[in-house]
């Protein structure tokens, strides 16, 4: 079953940012079968900077054995905030080594809807993730169009992956070395 993990970096709990990040989820995979973990960081902030963390070595080993994660926060200063960087920066280089990650970020207006593509997607990338898909940027005043403008972005980032997958089955198909090197660079 697909593993999926949603990692939210809002410092208030239960925020649109999480709704967004849960909207993405259900418009990339629809019905689809899936495991699903939240995490809302606001609900670990005491544990954030805590080492060692019993508890968010749990959280940061959930993330790195998932498929796919999206990987959400509100914009601060033009970027992610300070818990979602705490978080991430438990990860050593290539933590997130075979998992496709969704650079999302939430924000008051287009001012800084270039954040996700320029700040969060190279922090991922270093951690090891893929990042095929561009980023998503949502300006919260749209929040009463939220599913369908998710869902736009995501007909567009369902295009992108399935041509992910066509040329990883197209790897395994072409002989034991490429099959090999396909195999590690799903996992």
């Amino acid at each position: 079953m697909l593993k999926v993990s949603i990692v939210v970096g809002n410092p208030k709990p239960q925020s649109r940012t999480l709704r967004v990040a849960e909207a993405v989820v259900s418009a990339l995979l629809g019905g689809a079968e899936h495991d699903l973990t939240v995490i809302d960081l606001a609900e670990h902030s005491a544990q954030i900077f805590a080492w060692p963390s019993e508890q968010m070595a749990a959280l940061n080993q959930t993330v790195a054995d998932s498929d796919l994660v999206v990987v959400a926060s509100p914009t601060y200063k033009a970027t992610y905030t300070g818990l979602l960087k705490g978080f991430l920066d438990r990860y050593s280089a290539q933590g997130l080594r075979g998992v496709v990650a969704v650079p999302v970020m939430t924000g008051a207006d287009a001012t800084h809807s270039m954040g996700p593509d320029v700040n969060l997607r190279p922090l991922l990338v270093e951690l090891g993730a893929s990042v095929p898909t561009r980023s998503l940027y949502f300006i919260t005043s749209q929040m009463d169009q939220m599913e369908q403008l998710v869902a736009e972005w995501a007909a567009d980032a369902a295009t992108v992956l399935a041509a992910q997958q066509s040329l990883l089955a197209a790897l395994a198909g072409g002989g034991a070395d490429l099959a090999g090197s396909a195999r590690e660079v799903v996992r």
